[in-house]
């Protein structure tokens, strides 16, 4: 309602705006209108293609690390055999669950969010975006950021002296080009984290030799691509039974690996260090590359396939260096033992730089919201920020258990909201003194880097960020929807143009 009394009409409003076309939109997507049915939604996605980090990432070996059956929704059930999927596969399952459910109806492509306005005198949110590099405005209700925890444009990639003058290719996975030919060619891959893992036994079967640089040892273990196990519950338990059979097995399995590194970390480690010494070469120095100084699980894991990576070093076709970098030169790397790896092409598996909301700029009539200043209330929603969910996935198992948690969280709120005629709803602290702790208790590069942009994490309830899936859903099911919110309604009433 404007000043003189009449309605205000906005155009492209509804009721809620998703941003983003990958697992949490797509899913935020299918529990709103299952739950809502009669709720307005768009989905604003940056990229042409549905997939979000399966459309971005398109490496040699791109695929899951975790099994695809708790990394798949709960509502679709995954029908392929394998436990660990490639990202293709996985883009593809997102595409026709998109497709079956109409959300894909929804989407608006080549649609970039950049900033978000909360308007409290009508209780909604205006988002200013660039479409097809044309500024459009939408408006809506809710928002909820279906945009992960990094930044799609800028990998990270440290100063390394010299790089500007190698003679060769030099390329980050994150953006992989389609047109690179490595077959034959001396590869190095600086980085032995979860990309590098995955990326080089399927660099090795083209190149001519391939050569990891690590600054310092990673843990891997093995897991099968198709898991005898899962596809024994999947053979005795008829449609849909088996495919739970399955995720709850893998759940299960994830949850007690961690628990049992966490509880036994010195048993870990040696049952680490024992399974690549028996699956490496006579003699091999174990130690030196695949022993790391920290306990398992302080750092993610990274999940080798079938050996790939351990049988890539054992047919000579990789080898694994862990030193330094002094400089790089026109053909090459120098390491600061003085040692020297010449190379045709280097692939910067360095790592990805941590970003609140998809990098879009949030404000509350018109003053600037930090996320970082801001605790984090029930893992997806912001203090003192209204009507607006962020799902960020765990550390410690696959990304969709808690984007699911969440998407049916907002769902319900919507719908908790709408049944009571509430315009607004957000977290409220108050002046209860808290303590903080951080929101990812890992020491991951790339969590050490950037922990500034990332919110805050209470010691207790509600307001305690964990990496534990079991508590989560047990929370979920007992969930107090009104508890630390503040409930309300807008003076003024924003009718969408029919």
């Amino acid at each position: 309602m404007s000043a003189n009394g009449r309605e205000e009409r906005v155009d492209d409003y509804s009721d809620v705006l998703i941003i983003g076309a990958g697992i949490s939109g797509i899913g935020a997507a299918y529990r709103l209108q299952e739950k809502n049915p009669h709720t307005s939604y768009k989905v604003l996605e940056r990229r042409a293609r549905i997939g979000g980090t399966w459309d971005l990432h398109r490496y040699p070996g791109i695929r899951s690390d975790s099994d695809i059956f708790t990394l798949s929704y709960p509502f679709e059930p995954w029908t392929r055999p394998e436990n660990v999927a490639d990202g293709p596969d996985i883009r593809d399952y997102l595409v026709q669950t998109a497709r079956k459910h109409g959300i894909d109806e929804h989407i608006r492509f080549n649609t970039h969010a950049l900033s978000a306005d909360w308007d409290s005198s009508t209780d909604t949110w205006t988002v200013h975006t660039e479409q097809d590099g044309t500024p459009k405005t939408y408006r809506s209700r809710f928002l909820f950021f279906g945009t992960g925890y990094y930044n799609y444009d800028e990998p990270y990639l440290p100063d390394f002296p010299g790089l500007d003058e190698f003679s060769g290719e030099v390329v980050h996975p994150q953006h992989w080009p389609e047109s690179l030919d490595y077959t034959g060619k001396r590869i190095v891959v600086i980085g032995s984290g979860a990309t590098a893992v995955s990326m080089i036994p399927s660099l090795s079967e083209k190149a001519g030799h391939v050569t990891m640089l690590q600054r310092s040892p990673t843990y891997m273990l093995s897991g099968p691509r198709i898991n005898p196990i899962v596809q024994a519950l999947r053979k005795v338990l008829p449609g849909r039974a088996g495919y739970w059979g399955a995720r709850i097995y893998n759940t299960i399995f994830t949850v007690f690996i961690y628990a049992f590194a966490k509880a036994a970390p010195k048993l870990s480690r040696r049952y680490i260090r024992n399974y690549a010494k028996r699956n490496l070469p006579r003699g091999y120095p174990v130690d030196k590359h695949f022993k790391p100084r920290y306990d398992p699980w302080d750092q993610r894991l990274c999940a080798m396939l079938d050996n790939d990576f351990y049988d890539a070093i054992n047919t000579g076709r990789l080898d694994v260096v862990t030193d330094r970098i002094d400089h790089i030169d026109p053909s090459g790397v120098v390491l600061r033992s003085g040692q020297r790896i010449d190379a045709d092409v280097l692939i910067t598996a360095t790592g990805i730089q941590l970003q609140a909301l998809g990098g879009v700029l949030i404000s509350i009539d018109g003053e600037e919201v930090k996320p970082q200043d801001r605790f984090v209330y029930k893992e997806h929603m912001l203090e003192d920020v209204p009507n607006l969910a962020w799902c960020v996935g765990y550390i410690n198992a696959s990304w969709t258990l808690r984007a699911d948690l969440t998407a049916r969280a907002f769902a319900k709120l919507i719908s908790y909201m709408d049944s009571h005629g509430y315009t607004h709803a957000y977290p409220h602290l108050g002046d209860k003194p808290m303590a903080e702790k951080p929101a990812w208790n890992i020491n991951a590069g790339y969590v050490q880097r950037a922990g500034h942009v990332l919110p805050k994490s209470g010691t207790h309830r509600p307001w305690n960020v964990r990496h534990n899936y079991v508590l989560d859903a047990i929370d979920h099911r007992l969930d107090r929807i009104e508890e630390s919110m503040v409930f309300g309604r807008a003076p003024v009433r924003v009718a969408p143009v029919a």
